[in-house]
């Protein structure tokens, strides 16, 4: 809105094409669509890194509309944008605006900033990289920041003076959005200071390069940079075991059975899983996240020689409940402590039962249904 309001200004009014590359965030399509924007999409290269010719040429071919490039940085690919700021440069001469997606801010504090990188607008992420609570799958709290460029157009409120001298309407019910949670970020930034959170970035970013360098000679690790390093997170291909049967969900589930909730899965690539560590977990908690996805690749690889069935085994039949596990009448050609115990830290206390075995998704997804008795048995001895 910010960027619309500053092309209006400027009688621009036919500033509507948002550039967006494959590796942006879905969000990112979707905010510019609701502003009235069209969405052109930029490729990336085999890399993950936005692809440059592309780039070019769709900037050459909307120069006159261009309203913004929308940028994650670093890319959901988890990769650094080697030329970023030539990338910003390059919509900046063509009379466009930059707005650069702060979801992995996590991977840029103290060490670099989107001022730096020649970014004009931010939206900035306030769970993950400063401790708030994620809040109904979103951000709990997502404030903007702009450069001098953009100050006068921030967004007002009709109650209560906010924004700038030329401020678009209230993107928000309340001025200032959930303030209250700005306390929690503050207070996380103040007790770890300057060297704190720079450090919590570097932690971020060498905790999936660990990850990486753990799994990379057992899993395909779809992209990484130039000198083949991730950034805060990667992209674990799982797509070639499918020619087994073996599925990124069936990953994903038996992940469960390990006591791990599955990372991202078959996002921003289908059939991949994306890693994302952030700072917070001890080498401890990453070597058991490491050990069961080396231990599910061998279980990838029984399947794939035969030892087990390719239609019922750990992985399809995942995860495996404490009502499975303990019925008399278990059906499964693996053992009982194959498939809730398959690693010995498991079985030191703590283990997580999922309480739900697998469920048809898509049809989940589809159809709601209800799990609590009829209302009429709540009611049965009531006047």
């Amino acid at each position: 809105m910010t960027i619309k309001a500053y092309h209006e200004d400027r009688n621009d009014h036919h500033r509507n094409i948002a550039l967006i590359p494959s590796s942006a965030h879905g969000t990112n399509p979707a905010s510019a669509v609701m502003c009235g924007m069209e969405v052109v999409v930029v490729a990336c290269d085999d890399k993950g890194n936005v692809d440059m010719d592309d780039l070019k040429a769709k900037v050459d071919q909307y120069s006159e509309k261009l309203a913004c490039l929308m940028i994650t940085y670093p890319s959901t690919h988890g990769v650094f944008e080697a030329s970023i700021k030539d990338i910003c440069q390059l919509i900046h001469d063509n009379g466009g605006l930059v707005y650069m997606d702060g979801a992995n801010m996590n991977a840029q504090v103290g060490l670099t900033s989107p001022g730096i990188i020649g970014a004009d607008v931010c939206h900035l992420n306030l769970h993950k990289t400063f401790a708030i609570p994620h809040g109904g799958g979103g951000p709990g709290m997502g404030p903007i920041c702009v450069n001098n460029k953009l100050a006068p157009f921030l967004p007002g409120h009709p109650l209560v003076h906010t924004g700038g001298t030329k401020a678009t309407h209230a993107v928000s019910s309340a001025p200032w959005g959930s303030a209250s949670i700005l306390l929690i970020s503050y207070g996380y930034i103040r007790m770890l200071g300057a060297e704190g959170v720079t450090n919590a970035t570097k932690y971020a970013i060498l905790n999936a390069n660990y990850i990486k360098a753990r799994l990379e000679k057992a899993y395909p690790i779809l992209y990484s940079g130039e000198k083949g390093r991730a950034a805060h997170e990667m992209i674990v291909d799982l797509r070639q075991f499918k020619t087994v049967g073996i599925s990124a969900e069936d990953v994903a589930k038996r992940l469960m059975d390990y006591g791990f909730h599955a990372p991202t899965l078959s996002f921003p690539v289908a059939g991949t899983i994306m890693i994302e560590p952030t700072e917070s977990e001890d080498k401890g908690e990453l070597d058991r996240f490491c050990d069961a996805l080396l231990e599910i690749r061998k279980e990838i690889d029984q399947v794939a020689s035969g030892e087990m069935d390719p239609h019922s085994n750990v992985l399809t039949n995942a995860p495996h409940t404490a009502e499975v596990v303990t019925n008399d009448a278990w059906v499964y050609s693996y053992s009982r402590e194959k498939a809730a115990f398959p690693l010995p830290y498991l079985k030191k206390g703590g283990k997580f039962w999922p309480s739900v075995a697998r469920v048809d998704s898509a049809y989940g997804d589809r159809n709601l249904i209800c799990t609590c008795p009829p209302l009429e048995s709540y009611m049965a001895d009531k006047p």
